[in-house]
């Protein structure tokens, strides 16, 4: 029985995936939201303006056969604009995206829109509103992790992201986390 601890939580907005930063801006860490053994870290990692599904955990093997095992992350994402099923077909087929100063061609992924829009918990930071046009709801299921890679996919195909939140890590789901709220687990049955 080892003596690791591994945790699911739901990242807020406006949060960095990290409980160290070097620079001297202050920014919301992981430690704010509980009280974390010491060596936990994350697994992954989700932009400081994206939210949803992050695993923790205190075991450095655990995090590399998660990462290795190119587990799929489903990602809802909220975009600007009515989203075309030829939108979705080039999404799914790979789009062009910069990566290191270096153009990228994503990798075959799946791609629905989704009919209903997600309940989600408010966000801290306002969406904009439908005022400002309408917005559609996709399903985005990848399984690889490029710096920003979904929001530079949907910008790819005329969709700039708006809200984008992780739901899924392989058979993990964010079910019904609240944002901030922490939920520790035996294991990660990814």
């Amino acid at each position: 029985m080892s003596n690791h601890q591994h945790f699911l939580i739901y990242k807020p907005y406006g949060y960095l995936s990290q409980f160290i930063y070097e620079l001297k801006r202050p920014k919301k860490l992981l430690g704010e939201l509980y009280d974390f053994p010491e060596n936990t870290m994350a697994i992954g990692r989700l932009d400081e303006d994206s939210e949803g599904l992050l695993l923790l955990t205190t075991d450095g093997m655990m995090s590399e056969i998660v990462r290795s095992k190119k587990v799929e992350k489903e990602y809802y994402v909220q975009v600007d604009g009515i989203v075309t099923q030829e939108a979705i077909e080039e999404l799914k087929n790979g789009v062009l995206i910069g990566f290191n100063g270096k153009k990228y061609i994503t990798k075959k992924c799946t791609a629905h829109i989704l009919n209903e829009a997600p309940i989600f918990p408010e966000r801290a930071k306002k969406i904009r509103d439908e005022r400002h046009g309408p917005t559609s709801w996709l399903s985005i299921t990848i399984n690889e992790g490029k710096f920003r890679q979904v929001r530079k996919m949907t910008s790819a195909v005329g969709f700039p992201t708006l809200r984008l939140v992780r739901v899924r890590v392989g058979n993990i789901h964010l079910n019904d986390l609240n944002p901030g709220e922490v939920l520790e687990v035996e294991n990660f049955n990814v």
